[in-house]
């Protein structure tokens, strides 16, 4: 088997049946493997229509557990992680498993396109070229969506999709191939078609799922950071790249959690004493500080939020 697809799906049977026709039809050996997360849209009885499909089904117990169970099973040279409500481009198998095979890599990467709910095209994105591969993964350029990836499977067989980091599990993931040292081949052409819609997402969470994403996504940092130092690899330029995403996600913890917000930006300047806040709020987070700064949009988002429902109010009074 040469590119074993793995598909996780929970209530999908909208998008589904899309993502895994991009699958079929390849000139390479292909298997495909859909883990059904205990969905109650009458998914399972579809795919046992689908004799080409390798199908699991077990409990909801979320897509790291999916996935891994479809890894367990794997037979390809190479391996693919496919979120159910996305697809591939036309030939990215093929031409991506042919770079593979030419280079003898690690990972084959790609860019890929945004789509609407209607299938009609948003916008292209590159893959930006990088000499640092761990810096682009930490955030220092775009690094593509990693269902544009291909993975050898032997390389990736002791990097597991980790539960614990269930929110942000793709992000861990990538890291964590980074800093394995792997062979990267670049493919020059979109890859992914990545989906948008209005159904819910993992990458999208609210309330309780919010403040547990933020905290997944800070350790994910912290224990990337902390191994890096410890081999002697954390360069200026990497921690330079994990600035840049630890400054926005001190910004989403400070919604919630401002002491904890601060801590992230006083580890930010330990990190990198010349880093200068950016966005269209710099200027305000220079001259009046971090936490000055999310205190007053704090407020202004509390009299937004009460003035909206005031008038909700009213507006339901007359009406």
């Amino acid at each position: 088997m040469d590119v074993s697809i793995i598909i996780p799906t929970y209530n999908r049977l909208w998008c589904l049946p899309k993502a895994i026709e991009s699958c079929r039809r390849t000139q390479c050996q292909t298997e495909i493997i859909v883990i059904d997360d205990g969905s109650t849209d009458a998914t399972w009885e579809w795919l046992q229509t689908q004799p080409d499909i390798i199908s699991i089904r077990q409990d909801n117990w979320g897509k790291c557990w999916a996935i891994n169970r479809g890894f367990a099973i794997a037979q390809g040279k190479y391996v693919r992680f496919l979120d159910s409500d996305d697809w591939l481009a036309c030939e990215a198998i093929d031409k991506q498993f042919e770079l593979a095979i030419a280079q003898k890599a690690d990972v084959v990467v790609g860019g890929y396109e945004t789509y609407s709910h209607q299938e009609q095209l948003l916008h292209r994105v590159e893959w930006v070229d990088c000499d640092d591969f761990i810096a682009q993964l930490l955030g220092e350029c775009d690094s593509s969506h990693y269902s544009a990836y291909l993975f050898r499977r032997e390389f990736i067989k002791d990097i597991p999709h980790r539960p614990d980091f269930a929110w942000r599990d793709d992000r861990l993931f990538v890291i964590e191939v980074a800093m394995a040292n792997p062979l990267v081949a670049i493919y020059e052409q979109p890859t992914l078609c990545h989906r948008h819609h209005s159904q819910g997402r993992l990458q999208f969470p609210q309330g309780m799922r919010a403040v547990a994403t933020n905290l997944q996504h800070l350790t994910i940092y912290k224990n990337s950071l902390s191994k890096l130092a410890a081999r002697g690899e954390l360069t200026k330029r990497r921690r330079q790249a994990a600035c840049k995403i630890l400054w926005t996600l001190a910004h989403w913890i400070a919604n919630t959690h401002l002491n904890e917000a601060c801590e992230v930006v006083d580890w930010i300047y330990q990190l990198d004493p010349d880093f200068k806040p950016f966005g269209l709020l710099s200027k305000l987070y220079i001259y009046m500080g971090f936490r000055q700064t999310e205190s007053l949009l704090r407020l202004r988002r509390n009299f937004l939020s009460l003035f909206f429902r005031s008038n909700f109010k009213i507006h339901n009074f007359y009406t």
